[in-house]
């Protein structure tokens, strides 16, 4: 039997909710972790349904920083206007603009990376390792390997959070989709800079 504390302490670390917390306790004996990771895995798979509904509200989030000289407008949409005026949601769009300014991707995700720049890229990767003495069949793992490494720095989901590297950014914008309850989509964003290209 799970204790009003052990449910307070755990509602605490979750965001879930207390007839949540309480059964995610039952089921595993009062042991808070395994507890809270199981609420995790919920949130996260009820994340993953409501990925499909649509997205049309949010807010266009701004950042300047350096005294003026860079600034990111980043587009976060969520369903509803109510949830756009949260302040748990406009943490995670100034989070997101904060990230921006920080990282300077090109692109939100994978899917946004044009066929043709993954073409080159993969090329270049290929032809670098055959230069360093590998062999072609070597050269074409080391080249997939590469890619992984230019997703992580040219795609903002891809990116290990600035706050938290063991978190990426599709992560916490699943866990904020897990806790707001909403479909949370990173639209677009663009990056400014003083003398930049």
């Amino acid at each position: 039997m799970a204790t009003a504390e052990q449910i307070r302490i755990l509602r605490e670390q979750t965001g879930a909710g207390v007839l949540d917390c309480k059964k995610a306790l039952e089921m595993h004996n009062g042991d808070a972790e395994k507890a809270a990771s199981w609420l995790r895995e919920q949130g996260l798979a009820a994340a993953a349904k409501k990925a499909s509904r649509e997205a049309h509200d949010g807010r266009v989030e701004a950042y300047s920083h350096l005294g003026g000289r860079l600034a990111v407008l980043v587009e976060v949409n969520c369903e509803t206007d109510f949830v756009a005026r949260t302040p748990e949601f406009k943490t995670l769009a100034h989070d997101l603009a904060l990230q921006i300014a920080s990282t300077a991707p090109e692109y939100v995700s994978k899917t946004d990376v044009p066929a043709d720049v993954i073409e080159a890229k993969k090329a270049q990767f290929k032809q670098e390792a055959i230069e360093e003495g590998k062999r072609p069949e070597i050269a074409e793992r080391i080249a997939t390997g590469r890619m992984d490494k230019y997703y992580q720095d040219a795609c903002l989901m891809e990116q290990p959070f600035v706050k938290d590297d063991k978190v990426k950014v599709v992560d916490l914008v699943k866990n904020a989709i897990a806790s707001i309850g909403e479909n949370i989509v990173v639209r677009r964003f663009v990056r400014y800079e003083v003398g930049g290209q």
